[in-house]
């Protein structure tokens, strides 16, 4: 199984481009669970609403299949999983929304990396929403998670363009690190 963490600034297509690529290949698509999180709540959300989150990420890396078995007892229904929005930005939003970041999120990310990341860049228009925080430093959370990605040592792609191009670009890399395993 080929795990491709799928991270970039926020309003950047990662949503859009796992569903697109889900639909088009099969590949399983670990949907972003914060979002759904954060738009439930009927206040601003805090640490342990974002710990929480990291704890559910930390399931989906353990199971992306959402069966209590372990994820060797069950056989996978695509080789490809596409981790929309994964522990790496919710490491970086701990940081610096909060000045910490638990022991669990580092360890997590460190003992199950992902086997590559796409980092989408902010080269497309941002669409605010209600969700929405810090449209306006998309590229400084880019550079950010680009350093993340680096530090992990694992193989990774920045995907630029808009619509069908940044999706295409994506199944390309994707492809090819299959192709490479």
């Amino acid at each position: 199984m080929l795990r491709i963490g799928v991270i970039g600034p926020e309003s950047t297509g990662k949503s859009t481009v796992c569903r697109e690529l889900s639909e088009r290949y099969g590949w399983c698509w670990v949907r972003e669970y914060a979002r759904e999180y954060v738009e439930a709540l009927n206040r601003p959300y805090t640490y342990d609403d974002v710990l929480l989150i990291a704890h559910r990420q930390i399931d989906e890396l353990r199971n992306p299949f959402g069966t209590p078995s372990p994820i060797t007892d069950k056989p996978s229904p695509s080789d490809i999983v596409l981790y929309d929005t994964e522990l790496i930005i919710t490491k970086v939003w701990m940081e610096h929304v909060f000045g910490h970041v638990a022991p669990e999120v580092k360890q997590a990310i460190e003992q199950k990396p992902m086997d590559m990341y796409l980092i989408l860049a902010p080269d497309i228009a941002a669409e605010p929403d209600p969700v929405r925080e810090n449209l306006d430093k998309r590229e400084y959370f880019f550079q950010w998670y680009i350093r993340e990605v680096e530090q992990t040592g694992r193989p990774y792609a920045i995907i630029r363009g808009e619509g069908e191009i940044r999706t295409e670009r994506c199944a390309e890399k994707i492809k090819s690190a299959r192709v490479a395993r």
